[in-house]
């Protein structure tokens, strides 16, 4: 395999010249004096001949590692860098096992899109990924097209609950602490892992009959309780209309963090999202951003952009997402929400091209209205039958990888064959490879 070129929005992030299959960390978290105490089990493939490997690590230092089993004698250390000298080579194609292990103050990572990674919090911590936030409590392959599985284990105080990726396989506790493991089976990129830790319990979101099944936890601490029943009251509701729209929901369970916390915006992870305080009310405002972290599952979790650039295949999605339920909700229509967004867009001046939008900006709001207008411009020309059965084609196809725009014109294309004159590559260049604003799409 020839390694991919790296990924120039985030360029001191992430290495073509190996791929990690799985991760197995061990984390040791003392809250009062914000001490991490961590164990990196990396079990990877070169893509090239290595006689060194170098791996993202933010603010934490490496006591000892081991690679195949025999002890690493020389590394280095750089910002944001790990790098170690392998005791052998190791060929092109041939698997290797990384055990790292390494300690510090975590903090977050203060870079262009604010701070993002571990974060200290009044009483417990917060992991914010997006986009370059893993290096700042494990040693990984920063790279959001390198997928692996997890399996995490957290001990910290007790009476803390920490939550983590997929599926919780055990809790143990012994004298003062507590023990928390997870396996997140399904591929995920790096910036999609997190560690949750707080004062919380782990209830089950009831369903109704004819509701979904899935597994859906709310970690919530007592005090919110009651708020966060009322504001997740129509959670399930939300996966139905998704699976409906957009495919089977892509993991096995899902689970909702709600911190005591006040956040500017809720938080993506795989298979959970994370909330503020001030995120549970029934008001559109909140609902939309509830509903909003939950398609990313779909879109941006298991389909997971290979390059940053594509980031309105993440965020433009998990916006249509927020239309669809609104108009399956009661709410506005899919086409009036539409209406609203190409309005507040065209009273703004342009200043990114959403298909290309750079990294300072690729989390411009600008990215997840023009970019759910470009979907809009599709179903418009489509119809709502082809639209539909894209959209599930691509969550199907995709399942679990990494995607592109190229990707999905392609399919969107090939969908969409019996519409006269149909050409996505000339609906979508307008909306995201040129800055003025096209019309409204409308019948």
């Amino acid at each position: 395999m020839v390694p991919a070129a790296a990924d120039s929005y985030i360029p001191l992030h992430g290495s073509t010249h190996y791929e990690v299959e799985h991760y197995a960390l061990d984390l040791e978290a003392r809250l009062a004096t914000n001490q991490l105490q961590g164990r990196a089990r990396i079990t990877a493939r070169a893509l090239v001949p290595l006689t060194t490997v170098e791996l993202d690590l933010t603010g934490l230092g490496m006591d000892k590692a081991s690679v195949n089993g025999t002890r690493v004698q020389k590394h280095s250390q750089r910002p944001g860098k790990l790098t170690l000298q392998l005791p052998e080579p190791v060929a092109a194609g041939a698997k290797f096992t990384m055990d790292i292990r390494y300690s510090g103050f975590p903090a977050p990572d203060d870079g262009a899109w604010g701070e993002v990674g571990w974060e200290e919090l009044d009483d417990g911590v917060l992991v914010a990924g997006q986009p370059t936030g893993a290096p700042t409590w494990f040693p990984c392959n920063d790279r959001p097209d390198n997928k692996a599985s997890y399996r995490v284990s957290v001990t910290t105080d007790a009476d803390y609950t920490a939550v983590c990726n997929g599926t919780l396989v055990s809790h143990t506790r012994k004298s003062s602490r507590e023990t928390w493991v997870y396996e997140q089976s399904a591929p995920m990129a790096t910036y999609l892992a997190t560690v949750q830790i707080g004062r919380y319990k782990l209830l089950a979101l009831p369903a109704k009959d004819g509701q979904t099944q899935l597994p859906i936890t709310v970690a919530v601490s007592k005090k919110l309780q009651a708020k966060a029943a009322t504001a997740l009251s129509r959670q399930r509701e939300m996966v139905d209309v998704f699976t409906e729209a957009f495919g089977p929901y892509p993991f096995d369970a899902y689970t909702v963090v709600v911190t005591e916390d006040a956040l500017e915006i809720p938080l993506e992870a795989q298979s959970l999202s994370i909330l503020g305080s001030n995120h549970m009310t029934t008001t559109w405002e909140a609902q939309r951003l509830i509903a909003h972290e939950l398609s990313h599952q779909w879109f941006g979790n298991s389909l997971t952009l290979a390059s940053w650039r594509d980031i309105w295949l993440h965020e433009g999605f998990a916006c249509y997402a927020e239309w669809v339920w609104s108009q399956e909700s009661g709410s506005l229509t899919i086409a009036e929400r539409a209406s609203a967004a190409h309005t507040k867009l065209s009273n703004q001046p342009v200043a990114l091209t959403v298909g290309a939008p750079g990294p300072d900006m690729m989390f411009d709001d600008v990215v997840y209205k023009r970019g759910a207008l470009a979907l809009e411009a599709i179903r418009v020309a489509g119809g709502d039958a082809n639209f539909f059965a894209l959209l599930q084609r691509w969550t199907a196809e995709n399942r679990h990888g990494s995607v592109s725009t190229a990707a999905f014109v392609a399919l969107a294309d090939l969908v969409c064959a019996d519409v006269p004159q149909f050409s996505a590559a000339d609906i979508l260049t307008p909306w995201l490879f040129r800055k003025p604003l096209p019309p409204l799409p409308v019948r």
